[in-house]
């Protein structure tokens, strides 16, 4: 269909197609049981397509509003066959994304409108911040922005120092102060050099440590404030990394972060070494937050923009 014509060049795809593998083997090895040896799409056929979602890690939610889609679509059209579900869960799944304002480009891009474009980058320890930082540093420079990172996650040493590392590599600067340092500070500070150095990005990291919510809530309060004594409108973006590894728990952790701050994209990390792919589509439809990068790999290139009808395409070919 042309609804799914290609917008990745062919490399993204390929590295797409393949992060997603281990989820869309599974997924479709579990759809190809629930409708054997039937030929129409029936209550029965719904029940065990209820359950494969369910299972894939898409969330209860999000799965009863496909199911719904599904059931209007057999009554209007009065007879489905099977061999027409893979298309259906296509179609249903990329417009349930499309509600959410989720994953309409197709490349690394910043608004026109604010210089430096300012992201607070949140998420516990262990998701693959501080790699997702480093790697959207290297894509950001590779469009010709000139980028800047802060180190602001001063509960630990190892975080300031792993996020040096992805400024070496990719040869952008970084403002850090010691560990135990105020974060806001920091955050202040790296402000401050970029618009010095008339920054397109700044990235700001955060302490990725879920203590009680009312610290949390207070701490990224304090950061965003001292922010907007540089910048006024900062941050533009409070971007949420979760683990696509960890299924359930990442619909946690997204209710835990967007109760304590504003957040306003996702990015979904780890997806190439799970069959939990699912869980995409239901974080993106149950917090109407959009899914903005997704990890499929551990290079450089395997971060991604997530594009809905990308994503659908491969979890489904």
């Amino acid at each position: 269909m042309s609804f799914f014509k290609k917008i990745f060049s062919k490399e993204k795809k390929e590295t797409l197609d393949k992060g997603l593998e281990k989820s869309k083997n599974s997924f479709l090895d579990k759809l190809s049981k629930a409708v054997a040896g039937k030929s129409k799409v029936d209550d029965n056929v719904l029940d065990n397509l209820e359950e494969v979602l369910v299972s894939s890690d898409v969330g209860v939610n999000t799965t009863l509003k496909i199911i719904e889609r599904i059931e209007a679509r057999v009554a209007k059209d009065k007879y489905l066959g099977t061999e027409e579900l893979n298309q259906i869960l296509r179609e249903e799944i990329a417009g349930l994304l499309s509600e959410t304002n989720s994953g309409n480009a197709s490349d690394f891009e910043l608004p026109e409108s604010n210089a430096p474009h300012v992201i607070m980058v949140v998420g516990v320890n262990g998701v693959g911040k501080t790699t997702t930082i480093g790697k959207l540093a290297y894509q950001f420079k590779k469009a010709g922005k000139k980028v800047v990172l802060g180190a602001g996650d001063t509960f630990r040493a190892a975080a300031i120092d792993q996020l040096q590392i992805w400024a070496d590599r990719t040869g952008v600067p970084i403002v850090r102060q010691e560990m135990g340092s105020d974060p806001a500070s920091v955050a202040f500070d790296t402000l401050q050099s970029a618009v010095t150095q008339n920054a397109d990005v700044v990235i700001i990291d955060t302490a990725g440590r879920l203590h009680n919510k009312v610290n949390l809530m207070n701490e990224l309060t304090k950061i965003k404030r001292v922010m907007q004594k540089v910048i006024p409108d900062a941050p533009h973006d409070v971007l949420l990394i979760l683990d696509g590894s960890t299924g359930q728990n990442a619909f946690e952790q997204a209710k835990q972060f967007t109760a304590a701050t504003e957040v306003t994209s996702l990015a979904v990390t780890k997806l190439d070494g799970t069959a939990k792919g699912g869980v995409v589509i239901g974080i993106s439809d149950q917090f109407q937050i959009p899914v903005k990068y997704i990890g499929v790999g551990e290079g450089m290139e395997d971060l991604q923009v997530f594009n809905k009808l990308e994503f659908v395409d491969s979890f489904f070919s």
